[in-house]
C-alpha cells in the first residue's frame, strides 16, 4: 500500500472514467479526497459515498474547468473543507473529434480552455497551498507524442501542450519540494471509449498488449506518484499505454 495518510487531495473530472478512479485509488492509500465535476451530480455524489466508506473524508464540488472563477471556488472549498491541500490532479478534459478543415473553431476554443487553460488555472490556484512534498499531478495522452490516424488532431494539440506545462513547472516548483509529472494513458475502458466500441479492434492493434487499459491501472500509477516512493520523479512523462507508442 502506498501511504497517503494525512494527505489532501483534488481530482478534477472526478465523477467519471480515469478521474473518478483516481480519486478511489487516492482514497484506497490513505488520502482524503476532493473532485470537480461539471454536470453529473449523482455520479459525483456516488464516488464521494465510495470514498467515505474507505473511512477518508470526501466532497464534491461543482466547477466548469473552464470558468477561472469556479476553479479558485473549488480549490478554496477544498483546502477549507479538507484542511489543506497536498495533491492536484488534472483529470478533467474533453474531447473533439474530426479534420482541422472542418472543426469548429468555438469548440475547438472550448476545448482548449478545459485541456490547456485548466490545468493552468488550478495549478495557479493550488500551489500557494502547497508545501514541500505536495504533487501536481496531470492526464495526458499517448496521442500527445503520436497521432497514429487522423481525426484526433485537435484533441492531440490539446494533450501536447501538458508535456512543456509538466516540464516548464516542475522546473518552477522543483526547489520547494514539489513534484511536477504526467501520466499519458493509451485507450482506457471509459464510456467516453468503451473497448466494444466502433474503433476498438483498430486501438488494441496498436498496442503491443492487445488491449485497453481498465480505468484503475491508470489510477494506480497516479497514486503512486503521489506517493514518498516518488519523491525524485519530477518533469516526467510516463506512459501507460500498453507499448502502443513504444
Amino acid at each position: 500500500m502506498i501511504d497517503l495518510k494525512g494527505k489532501r487531495a483534488l481530482v478534477t473530472g472526478g465523477s467519471r472514467g480515469i478521474g473518478a478512479a483516481i480519486a478511489l485509488a487516492l482514497a484506497k492509500n490513505g488520502a482524503d479526497v476532493a473532485i470537480t465535476y461539471q454536470n453529473s451530480v449523482e455520479r459525483a455524489n456516488s464516488v464521494i459515498t465510495a470514498i467515505e466508506t474507505l473511512g477518508r473524508r470526501g466532497v464534491a464540488v461543482q466547477a466548469d474547468s473552464a470558468d477561472t472563477d469556479a476553479i479558485k471556488r473549488a480549490v478554496t472549498k477544498t483546502v477549507e473543507t479538507l484542511g489543506g491541500l497536498d495533491i492536484l490532479v488534472n483529470s478533467a478534459a474533453i474531447a473533439l473529434n474530426g479534420a482541422i478543415a472542418d472543426i469548429d473553431l468555438v469548440k475547438f476554443q472550448a476545448m482548449m480552455d478545459v485541456n490547456v487553460r485548466g490545468p493552468v488555472a488550478f495549478a495557479q490556484a493550488a500551489i500557494p497551498h502547497l508545501a514541500k512534498g505536495g504533487r501536481i499531478i496531470s492526464i495526458g495522452s499517448g496521442l500527445a507524442d503520436r497521432v497514429p490516424f487522423p481525426g484526433v488532431t485537435a484533441y492531440a494539440m490539446s494533450k501536447s501542450a501538458l508535456l512543456s506545462f509538466t516540464r516548464g513547472l516542475s522546473r518552477e516548483l522543483g526547489a520547494q519540494g514539489i513534484t511536477v509529472n504526467l501520466v499519458s494513458p493509451g485507450s482506457t475502458d471509459t464510456e467516453a471509449n468503451p473497448a466494444e466500441g466502433e474503433a476498438a479492434d483498430f486501438q488494441r492493434s496498436l498496442s503491443s498488449i492487445g488491449r485497453f487499459a481498465e480505468p484503475h491501472e491508470i489510477a494506480d500509477v497516479v497514486a503512486f506518484l503521489a506517493g514518498p516512493a516518488a519523491n525524485m520523479i519530477n518533469g516526467a512523462v510516463i506512459a501507460v499505454d500498453g507499448g502502443a507508442n513504444a
